[in-house]
């Protein structure tokens, strides 16, 4: 019962809040904190200051604080030894992810694994770069697909490099150009996704010394795929994304061309999963043939 009291008061920390902590392991708030109150009394120390802001670590809490860790992380390691045991008889494997990898490449990946693995299940999270960076950092994912560079803390495995396109309507003057220049991107409407996945669309404008004006912003590739099409404006997209839409808009390559570099992230590839580890060498089934 000890590593449960132990793991509570880690994701205590981690989370600044014991209903937070109580959510991501599926425990009451009031489990929670009866847990610390259990290892307070236990080693007769006080863990944590309470007040009306919340929780903050008092100096003995943060004394062990390093020590917890330690033993959490290393029962974590010995229940995934004892999975492996099992020969991934069962299992889940939780991915974070961006709508265009959801969308055109795990659904061939997962479909090939589970003929060979039936009992694994999956767990989708879909956000933008930022949330999933963090969601790999919290454990929240066992890994995500991302877009490089991402944080020093992170392993990394590089997939490839996925064009970004000038997206216009059928009937727009430039349809029949070879290349898009980039300066006519000023003289037209332009729609851009918002949040994290932005990032890659304003290093282009940085890199080239203009300042667009975003008409119309929102986290849906395909809301603005549609916005496009009816004649609203013009957006830069990723070719990923743009396979198989039932759109009828026009993408063409930038005169200068650029590009996303899309990797899997994790924390530690060694500390990963059996099924995780083994999912992963189904990348090269991303594409169907």
């Amino acid at each position: 019962m000890n590593i449960h009291k132990y793991l509570a008061f880690v994701k205590a920390v981690e989370y600044g809040s014991f209903t937070k902590a109580a959510q991501s392991l599926n425990y009451t708030q009031s489990g929670i904190s009866r847990m610390i109150s259990d290892l307070e009394s236990e080693w007769g120390v006080l863990l944590f200051e309470r007040g009306r802001a919340g929780i903050s670590l008092t100096s003995d809490g943060l004394k062990l604080l390093p020590q917890l860790k330690r033993i959490c992380n290393e029962h974590e390691i010995l229940i995934r030894q004892i999975e492996e045991l099992h020969d991934m008889q069962s299992g889940i494997i939780r991915i974070g992810t961006f709508s265009s990898v959801a969308t055109h490449w795990l659904p061939n990946m997962i479909k090939i694994f589970r003929k060979d693995y039936p009992e694994i299940d999956f767990e989708l999270l879909l956000g933008d770069y930022t949330e999933i960076e963090n969601w790999i950092i919290e454990g929240r994912v066992d890994f995500g697909f991302l877009r490089l560079p991402v944080k020093a803390e992170l392993e990394t495995i590089f997939l490839e490099k996925d064009r970004l396109l000038v997206v216009i309507p059928q009937d727009h003057p430039l349809a029949h150009c070879d290349k898009f220049p980039i300066n006519e991107i000023m003289n037209n409407p332009l729609m851009l996704l918002e949040k994290g996945a932005n990032a890659e669309v304003s290093e282009i404008f940085e890199k080239h010394h203009i300042s667009p004006k975003a008409h119309f912003t929102t986290w849906d590739d395909y809301a603005i795929m549609s916005m496009v099409e009816n004649g609203l404006g013009i957006s830069i997209l990723p070719e990923l994304i743009l396979q198989r839409i039932p759109y009828q808009i026009i993408a063409k390559e930038l005169e200068v061309p650029a590009y996303r570099n899309i990797c899997i992230a994790m924390r530690e590839q060694k500390s990963l999963s059996l099924a995780s580890k083994r999912f992963l060498e189904y990348l090269s089934y991303r594409k169907k043939e």
